[in-house]
């Protein structure tokens, strides 16, 4: 009996490591915090000491009882998870990775969730790339294609890759001499990052291998760009945020000075495409144009309802017109919703995706990645926008010549924006 508790012990404090002592990342501080959810390993063992003597006493019936801090039981549904873990375990015909099931089984969970809550994958995954806003690599996006090809899908400006002279289309054969015929992206993406020198990278372009030679840097991402529009002798500010990554903020800022340095008289932001991001990047944004008095979104949690305000120290006095389609999104619904309630900006283009809710990224012991959403967020005013969207205070459609030519003089939405800020 006392090998078969101590089996039960050890793989039980497995389980809890894999489940209780992940990190939480919260879009709100930028603090990584535990996540208290769980018992502590020692907890879980006493427990489990516990259970199993009365176990014994009952006639070798095995009854797992695990118990929150708080008291919350979630005996059932945890105890069906370990049984058909150690059966599993114990039964499977070939040896297999535990901590890989494990990540698998929270997979499995996070699709009985909302679709927004979803497993991400590692640290290097795109979705971590862009939202942090840097990273060490080469500056390209591959992905694997129905013949199990590595290709590339993007080159990033400005970066190694492009420099190299890599392109969009262009498929990965050998990093040095080792083939990377069928390989993962993550295969692929993993030797790369083991480079320590310069290094060569074999493509097929047109049938034809082409050799480049490319070592890895660190590569900070571009998600803000501007200019001056001159227009009947005003000068409107035009900032264009394609994501709200980790540096998103700090570029946004600088962009603004300079514009302001040369003296606009009205702003247009653009937010069309924008799929949102990290919720202080935002914030930090909406502060660069409103004091503190303001509040600029409101947050429901299962602990009640929050309202958040500017940072700021002053309201900018200048008219501000934002461009929103139906692919702005969470953050970018943020900027847009504070700036019309509270700066009276005039939103312009197409209703908004409608993501009001705020999600919490969770790292598992392999390094595995998941976001939970975990609340809910309203307007400055309280009005809900998740599955509703922000009505433009503007509609305005895109024509047929945008789409055969996308440039800012064929872009209706922009045109009209010019024309709002004008008047």
């Amino acid at each position: 009996m006392k090998k078969s508790e101590e089996k039960t012990k050890k793989n039980l404090e497995k389980l809890s490591a894999s489940l209780g002592e992940f990190n939480l990342y919260s879009e709100n501080n930028k603090n990584k915090v535990r996540n208290d959810s769980f018992f502590k390993t020692g907890e879980v063992v006493i427990l489990l000491l516990l259970t199993t003597f009365v176990s014994l006493i009952m006639g070798g019936l095995v009854t797992y009882r695990i118990y929150y801090n708080k008291g919350r039981s979630i005996d059932k549904e945890l105890g069906e998870f370990i049984k058909n873990y150690e059966y599993i375990k114990e039964n499977y015909y070939e040896d297999f990775d535990k901590t890989k099931l494990i990540d698998s089984a929270i997979a499995g969970m996070l699709t009985a969730l909302d679709k927004n809550s979803s497993y991400v994958g590692n640290s290097d995954s795109n979705f971590n790339i862009f939202l942090e806003g840097n990273y060490r690599g080469i500056g390209l996006q591959v992905y694997n294609d129905d013949n199990n090809n590595v290709v590339i899908y993007n080159v990033i400006k400005d970066s190694p890759a492009s420099e190299a002279g890599l392109a969009s289309g262009d498929i990965i054969i050998k990093i040095n001499d080792k083939s990377v015929v069928g390989k993962s992206t993550q295969d692929v993406a993993s030797l790369i990052k083991k480079q320590k020198d310069a290094f060569e990278v074999t493509v097929k372009r047109n049938g034809e291998e082409k050799v480049f030679k490319i070592k890895v840097t660190d590569i900070s991402l571009t998600s803000v760009s501007s200019q001056v529009i001159n227009k009947d002798d005003k000068k409107i500010g035009y900032i264009s945020v394609s994501i709200f990554a980790n540096n998103t903020d700090s570029q946004f800022k600088k962009k603004l000075e300079k514009l302001e340095k040369e003296g606009i008289d009205g702003l247009i932001i653009d937010l069309r495409d924008n799929s949102g991001g990290h919720l202080t990047a935002a914030e930090n944004i909406i502060s660069l144009f409103l004091d503190s008095s303001h509040p600029i979104y409101q947050i429901n949690s299962k602990s009640g309802k929050s309202k958040y305000y500017s940072k700021g120290k002053k309201t900018k006095e200048y008219k501000i017109v934002v461009l929103v389609n139906g692919e702005s999104a969470s953050a970018s619904e943020v900027v847009a919703s504070a700036l019309k309630e509270q700066y009276g900006a005039t939103l312009v283009g197409k209703k908004t995706f409608g993501k009001g809710t705020v999600q919490e990224l969770q790292t598992l012991p392999s390094g595995e990645q998941y976001k939970l959403t975990t609340k809910t967020w309203l307007t400055s005013k309280g009005k809900e926008v998740n599955g509703k969207g922000i009505e433009p205070d503007i509609e305005k459609d895109l024509s047929e010549n945008f789409a055969k030519d996308p440039t800012l003089e064929n872009d209706d939405q922009f045109q009209k924006a010019i024309e709002t800020v004008l008047k």
